[in-house]
């Protein structure tokens, strides 16, 4: 009996992981698209919870963002216990990709549809969010908020973006990771919150969540109540288009990508998978 209670071990989590990676690339079209879908809206609803979070935080700065990073902690949950694809956690499709279970060409198609369908999960919901009337909440703070969290990752150098995404894909997919060595829907709350908090608390950045929160802090900008909240000039907000969205959601990506599919992927896939009979 304590064999069903234990967490697999990290050499069993490696051949579920490349089991479960096969059984993604191989996902019929209409599946996969809905469930990118319905991830990218999963993230964006612990994007509104951490918005929320994040509202008049007062000079609690530290204490704030953990607080914050465990509402954005949502999104993830309910990408893991209800079973959305999301693309920074199909990185670790590398692993079967590696050991010759799933081609260059399946494994790019996964990335591509997922990566895709995760964007357009999040733009929906920023228009359903807009026209809620969410963002006029706490007297136009969310709105405000929303702008001052989009600033701070627009505000970026390139660099910094791209360094940033590896460190928050290499916790996203170690929270995978975890959540494949638990055997209870609590073990999978728990090995979500942590990573997950930390990569908010800490300032890291994930395409997909940028994916929402960028554009939705460039809708709230339209709104001159909530600017003036922020108390911020126009030439503040110059960065807030979608143009310079674009620009930065580039290196995130990339960053992200090489902390999922090198940092941890392929050094995991050395460690339990590489010379290991199937």
């Amino acid at each position: 009996m304590t064999k069903f209670a234990d967490a697999f071990t990290p050499s069993e989590v490696a051949q579920k992981v490349k089991t479960l990676g096969v059984s993604k690339a191989n996902m019929p079209f209409l599946p996969l698209l809905i469930l990118s879908m319905m991830a990218g809206a999963f993230i964006s609803f612990g994007a509104m919870y951490y918005t929320v979070a994040m509202t008049h935080p007062a000079e609690a700065y530290g204490a704030a963002k953990l607080l914050g990073g465990l509402a954005f902690s949502l999104g993830f949950i309910l990408v893991v216990i209800v079973g959305g694809e999301l693309f920074t956690g199909n990185n670790l499709i590398v692993l079967a990709w590696a050991k010759g279970k799933v081609s260059t060409i399946q494994i790019l198609k996964n990335w591509s549809l997922v990566y895709l369908g995760n964007a357009l999960g999040a733009f929906i919901t920023v228009y359903l969010v807009f026209s809620s009337g969410f963002l006029d909440g706490a007297h136009h703070g969310f709105g405000a908020t929303a702008i001052e969290i989009a600033l701070a990752k627009v505000d970026i150098t390139n660099t910094e973006a791209f360094v940033r995404g590896i460190f928050c894909n290499s916790l996203v997919c170690l929270a995978s990771w975890m959540v494949y060595a638990s055997r209870s829907v609590t073990d999978k709350v728990f090995a979500v919150i942590f990573p997950i908090s930390a990569f908010v608390a800490m300032g890291f950045e994930h395409c997909i969540a940028n994916m929402f929160m960028i554009p939705l802090g460039i809708v709230a900008s339209l709104d001159p109540e909530a600017v003036a909240l922020t108390g911020l000039s126009a030439d503040a907000l110059h960065n807030l288009n979608m143009s310079v969205f674009i620009e930065k959601l580039i290196p995130v990506t990339l960053g992200n990508f090489f902390g999922g599919t090198i940092m941890v992927g392929m050094s995991l896939y050395i460690v339990y998978l590489y010379n290991q009979e199937d």
